[in-house]
């Protein structure tokens, strides 16, 4: 059963609960951060039959899609899959069978794959998934504050290194400190945290170990809130009497966004501002479990809850000394972080104020999610603490550290990789591709030249230049350091440059992510080796038997649930076998000519590419002379797997 070591409180639905059992004094892996990374590293690990314990600083599950109140889902790919599919189609039958549409977000309710939900929806969602007789022990309220690890001196394929490797954590929890050994760790903290710890090389900004440039700048961060309308008037509680310091500037900010004679945004891009408040609210809207009735995002003034997460930006529009964006002292310097995300969650509660005085509107923050008075709100006036109870516990960081990995993804190398298929691109996949995701290089902020890293051959314009122009795949040695052993980076730590995390700090590509680091975690722990030694191809066959997609490739002769459905992607990834036809873009799939007879030739040089990408001689069974291409191909990519 799995283990929870603090309380937590939700209104509509108990899911509190409070368990005496000991921890473990070593685990196979401890992941720093429940967050969408953490828990499906979590969850794919258990299910592998590791020992796991989450190590999670709030009161929740899912990280900047539950606890940060980002549970808009940023969501473009057409590719769900694993983890993440399973948790938004949970999501969707819950709704479903409440009459309740979960496309209620982004101006478009027209089948996007882009959807809402409530918070606490969520965080019950992925606790549910959590649960079973292999479940990961999970400490809420509780933080690692230190990393053990040992020198080591091995020899491997690349030389003699002497990396150091990570063997224990120290825990500070609400009852004490905890000293737990463990053999993987992970890092799918909000903010890179492990990382310095465990003295591995990171970026922070544009800067990189050891010379982190604390004043270079990097993405705003937005404390947000879940909104709701109170149609009967807003509670007196909820209601504050008098603003927050400085909320005429506010006032101001707030204006450029949504005035109560704002526009009704029409459908097109860019959003012309101000608008009005039920265009503002159809931006973020999300379901609303407390009301009648049901409504989508094309039906706006019927919206009854909404996520504020637009021109909340802090420092946005105001910046900081003179710059947009946050310095990456943000990061570094635990002090200032907690003056800045004071200074953020207040911003936001100014929102609240202007909506009620200003805008006149029967709206305050939604009593029935969360119930904890973040931190950042300890010192407020005791009217304030009323609302600042029902905001999210913890920010919605953007850009965290980044760790510096065996491979650092670029810019350019997702745009490349997106083209795959695309306007007469083939195939461009990667062959250790862990993960498919599809968005924008979205930076908020800091997006100016003297803030790129130019030593990765990155520059501001590429921002648009190198747009995903369709799904893209993640490779699997971003997820490991270069010099340190027993630690896997996830969530928003992975190594890439500043405008590649910009497509890859999202909720779903960090839940897929987070899912292909539980496997590699479980996999270096049972063949009793590094990460770095783990083969991909091992990684990828984990994944794909949990139903992860990992291949751009569309075939209209080999859906998922085909037999050979795994065995053809990694023939897509690695180049294998030649289609009979190749995808056109994302509508019209290619053919694979899975039922198609193969001669002993078309065998030979299915085997010849496997063993160049192998690098070494294969074997194969004796051969029939009546295979077919998929039974070839399967056959091969398992003689590979061996």
């Amino acid at each position: 059963m799995r283990k929870i070591f603090a309380l937590f409180t939700f209104t509509l639905i108990l899911t509190s609960s409070s368990y005496a059992q000991a921890l473990r004094d070593n685990y196979d892996i401890i992941i720093a951060g429940g967050g969408m990374g953490g828990i499906a590293a979590a969850i794919q690990a258990s299910h592998m039959d590791m020992n796991v314990l989450i190590v999670e600083p709030s009161n929740m599950l899912g990280g900047q899609a539950t606890a940060a109140g980002v549970s808009t889902m940023d969501d473009l790919s057409r590719k769900r899959s694993g983890l993440y599919r399973e948790f938004m189609n949970r999501i969707e039958e819950y709704y479903s069978e409440r009459g309740k549409s979960i496309l209620t977000c982004y101006w478009n309710s027209g089948g996007s794959l882009e959807a809402a939900f409530e918070p606490f929806i969520g965080h019950r969602i992925l606790s549910d998934m959590a649960r079973g007789e292999d479940a990961p022990d999970i400490l809420y309220h509780s933080e690692i504050i230190a990393v053990g690890s040992e020198k080591v001196i091995a020899s491997n394929e690349n030389g003699i290194s002497d990396n150091l490797r990570i063997n224990s954590v120290i825990i500070q929890t609400p009852n004490g400190k905890l000293n737990i050994a463990c053999k993987v760790l992970i890092d799918a903290t909000e903010y890179g945290d492990i990382l310095p710890l465990a003295g591995a090389d990171y970026r922070a900004g544009n800067s990189i170990t050891p010379n982190v440039k604390r004043d270079t700048m990097m993405q705003d961060i937005t404390w947000t809130a879940v909104m709701r309308k109170y149609p009967e008037g807003i509670p007196e509680h909820l209601k504050p009497k008098s603003p927050l310091p400085s909320y005429d500037h506010a006032k101001w900010n707030y204006e450029r966004y949504v005035r109560k004679d704002g526009g009704n945004f029409e459908g097109t891009f860019p959003v012309k501002l101000p608008v009005n408040f039920a265009a503002h609210n159809a931006y973020r809207g999300l379901p609303d479990s407390f009301l009648p009735g049901n409504y989508d995002s094309s039906t706006w003034d019927q919206i009854t809850k909404t996520s504020v997460n637009w021109g909340n930006d802090y420092p946005g529009y105001s910046m900081w000394n003179g710059k947009y964006g946050l310095p990456a002292a943000y990061l570094e310097d635990r002090t200032l972080r907690r003056r800045i995300e004071r200074d953020a969650l207040i911003k936001t509660l100014h929102f609240i104020y202007y909506v009620q005085n200003e805008l006149h509107e029967s709206w305050s923050v939604d009593e029935n999610e969360y119930g904890e008075l973040p931190y950042a709100a300890k010192d407020l006036p005791d009217e304030w603490k009323n609302i600042a109870r029902h905001m999210p516990p913890i920010a919605y960081v953007r850009e965290s550290r980044r760790v510096v990995g065996e491979h650092t993804l670029t810019s350019k190398e997702l745009y490349e990789n997106s083209q795959s298929y695309h306007d007469g691109h083939a195939n461009n996949e990667i062959q250790n591709a862990i993960a498919v995701g599809r968005y924008v290089l979205d930076l908020h902020h800091s997006d100016t030249k003297e803030y790129i890293e130019s030593e990765l051959g990155e520059n501001a314009e590429y921002i648009q230049k190198h747009k995903p122009v369709g799904d893209f795949q993640v490779p699997l040695d971003i997820m490991i350091p270069r010099s340190v052993d027993g630690l896997i980076a996830a969530e928003k730590n992975l190594s890439m440059s500043r405008i590649a995390a910009g497509a890859l700090r999202l909720q779903p590509i960090c839940m897929m992510t987070g899912q292909a680091a539980g496997a590699l975690a479980a996999i270096s722990v049972r063949e009793n080796t590094q990460p770095r030694n783990v083969k991909a191809i091992h990684v990828q066959r984990e994944l794909l038997n949990s139903g992860v997609v990992l291949s751009l490739c569309d075939y209209a002769d080999v859906p998922e649930g085909h037999k050979f459905f795994g065995s053809i992607q990694l023939s897509n990834i690695y180049g294998i076998a030649e289609p009979k036809a190749y995808p056109k873009g994302d509508d019209e799939p290619g053919t694979f000519g899975v039922n198609e007879p193969v001669n002993d030739d078309d065998i030979a040089k299915m085997k010849e590419r496997a063993e160049k990408i192998a690098g070494h001689a294969i074997s194969l069974p004796a051969l029939n002379n009546d295979m077919t291409k998929g039974e070839a191909v399967d056959m091969i990519i398992q003689a590979m797997e061996l």
